[in-house]
């Protein structure tokens, strides 16, 4: 049979055997990746139903025939979904063409097996970004068309420091100073801009990067083939992505010689802060954000809002020596004097947190996230084995041989838990570590990939989870963990762990209790109706829907804060704890470092085998 293209097979879906594919709005008990397979994956689907012994299925293909056909497994109750979960694995068909499932008179939706079938989704996933920008102009011609074209947000952003009174009653002093901090991404359904969430997806993107450049295929991202402005500039343009933010990162950072008043300290919820002038040069401040939280919908151009510089704080501060150190190596053979640049605000920024290690960022703040995190061990870490990785200077090869994380077991990474980013960045970059000692931080990132494949045995879904405690950007987290199984498989060369990534997938594409499509233009139900102010068809018929691309949050059945997730509360199995409106901001926002994983694992599965 000749090779089809993935969008040739994915034209053909409107019918199948004559017959409608299943509407968005019908529930369905055969659950699939509904972006459908690659003809050499595993290829799994979930089956809800109450029976307690094996069902008998048939996979048909599109003339009706039956191409294969077994009994499911049963795996039996499952508390996240609240389902009888049974599996079937049909993995042994590896024929392009389109199929469903049949389970007695349930059916799933019509699925593809063809090559390449991530790489549409993984080019989406990265220009979400270009989507994102502050202070430029989004282009029809870059963005997929006239309905994603707006006009620049913030396009010249000299912000001055917050002074007066905050939520709580505190008075600030504010700075003698303002920066100009143009550019950069919007992090979520807001138009803040945090380095703390900017950090973790700036590293997830340079992280692709490096891990592509190590390898002798051809970039997917080379120069020209992503639609952005700087195309055809002769630098890659996932890197020309990446130093957007990277530009705006740096610019986030305290100018020499300035003092600010901050808190120091874990200080007593409920308490007026105890502010403390400190010298600040070097730090990162924590976020630029809106005085006042915007109405849904609110075009990026028409915020009315003054912008503000908020407090610095040591978690900003060792996301930007982080991800700058990153830079500095990965530019040095590129663009000389920029990594000069970027290895000069880690160093300043790393004395600056030593110096001030107890900067925490306060929630008292209204019109912004608060992204607080007051356990910095695992940002000292990341920072100092990015440093390390880039420099080989003894005195950073020393901090991080001597903390508690160059040895601990890991977790999969987020904006507040970043450790594994040092140890990935350690594991895999050439370093002067002794070759035992990589052979060490290699086997952490396996051992966590052999934690959550035992997780997976234990969950219903078949994902490598098996709590019932969804958070806030559950899928975020998923995708994370589907990070460290793919650099499992690269180090060990098992495909067990590539297996895992791939029910990852599966799942945030459909394989799910809710038979939902979590990623905006990708399968037959997707999301429509993202927290978003801008993305928000729902609110306003003169906005846009979510490009394709764009990942949902997911279940949260922990911090049901919204409006409308408060009506679910204790009335929704944790995976079901999820909706797709607008104002459901705690399930259905968007936000850089959830899309930065999916990008990464989708390009992942997309690479040559």
């Amino acid at each position: 049979m000749p090779i089809r293209s993935a969008a040739a097979i994915l034209g053909t879906l409107a019918f199948v055997a004559g017959r409608p594919i299943i509407a968005a709005d019908v529930p369905a008990t055969v659950h699939v990746n509904q972006l459908g397979f690659e003809p050499a994956s595993v290829k799994r689907a979930i089956v809800n139903d109450p029976a307690t012994t094996p069902l008998p299925w048939r996979l048909l293909d599109a003339e009706g025939a039956t191409i294969a056909q077994g009994v499911t497994k049963v795996i039996g109750d499952d508390a996240a979904s609240g389902d009888h979960a049974h599996q079937i694995d049909f993995s042994q068909v590896a024929t392009q063409g389109i199929y469903r499932l049949q389970v007695g008179t349930s059916e799933s939706r019509p699925f593809p097996v063809a090559p390449g079938i991530y790489k549409p989704l993984q080019y989406a996933a990265l220009n979400y970004f270009y989507q994102t920008r502050a202070g430029i102009a989004i282009e029809a011609r870059y963005a997929g068309g006239a309905t994603w074209a707006r006009p620049a947000g913030h396009p010249k952003e000299v912000a001055p420091c917050f002074s007066g009174r905050d939520d709580r009653g505190n008075d600030w002093p504010g700075c003698d100073y303002a920066l100009d901090v143009t550019g950069g991404w919007y992090d979520a359904g807001d138009q803040g801009k945090y380095v703390v969430n900017g950090g973790i997806a700036l590293w997830t993107l340079q992280n692709l990067y490096e891990r592509e450049a190590a390898g002798s295929a051809p970039s997917p991202f080379a120069d020209g083939k992503v639609k952005i402005p700087e195309a055809g500039n002769g630098r890659n343009d996932l890197l020309d992505e990446a130093r957007w933010e990277m530009n705006f990162l740096l610019a986030m950072q305290v100018p020499e010689g300035k003092h600010i008043k901050v808190p120091v300290g874990l200080q007593k919820w409920g308490a007026p802060l105890v502010l403390t002038d400190v010298d600040a040069s070097g730090m990162a401040h924590h976020k630029v954000a809106d005085r006042a939280w915007t109405p849904l919908p609110t075009a990026p151009a028409a915020d009315p809002q003054p912008r503000l510089l908020y407090p610095p704080s040591t978690a900003a501060t060792l996301n930007l020596a982080a991800t700058a150190a990153q830079c500095a190596r990965i530019w040095r053979a590129i663009d000389p004097p920029f990594a000069a640049r970027c290895l000069a605000a880690s160093e300043r920024a790393f004395k600056a947190a030593l110096r001030n290690p107890e900067v925490y960022a306060p929630n008292s703040f209204t019109g912004s996230g608060g992204y607080g995190d007051t356990h910095l061990a695992d940002e000292f870490y990341w920072a100092a084995a990015e440093l390390f990785v880039t420099t080989g200077a003894s005195a950073y090869r020393d901090a991080v041989t001597h903390m508690a994380q160059f040895i601990a077991p890991l977790s999969e990474p987020s904006w507040s838990s970043t450790a594994a980013l040092g140890t990935i960045a350690l594991a895999t970059i050439p370093n002067t570590l002794a070759p035992e000692e990589v052979a060490a931080q290699r086997a952490l990132i396996v051992a966590a990939a052999d934690h959550f494949l035992a997780e997976e045995k234990q969950s219903g879904y078949r994902i490598p989870f098996a709590g019932t405690a969804y958070v806030w950007g559950s899928n975020g987290s998923l995708l994370n963990r589907a990070m460290i199984l793919a650099l499992a498989e690269r180090l060990t060369g098992e495909a067990r762990y590539r297996e895992a990534v791939v029910d990852v997938m599966d799942y945030v594409l459909g394989r799910n209790p809710l038979d939902q499509s979590y990623v905006a233009g990708f399968g037959a139900n997707p999301v429509h109706n993202p927290h978003h102010r801008f993305w928000a068809h729902s609110l306003d018929p003169r906005m846009p829907p979510p490009p394709p691309g764009v990942l949902s949050g997911g279940p949260n059945s922990t911090a049901m804060v919204d409006t409308i997730a408060s009506t679910m509360k204790g009335k929704c199995a944790p995976q079901r704890c999820w909706t797709d409106k607008a104002y459901a901001f705690s399930m259905n926002e968007v936000a850089i470092n959830w899309n930065a994983p999916l990008f990464w694992v989708t390009a992942y599965l997309d690479e040559p085998r």
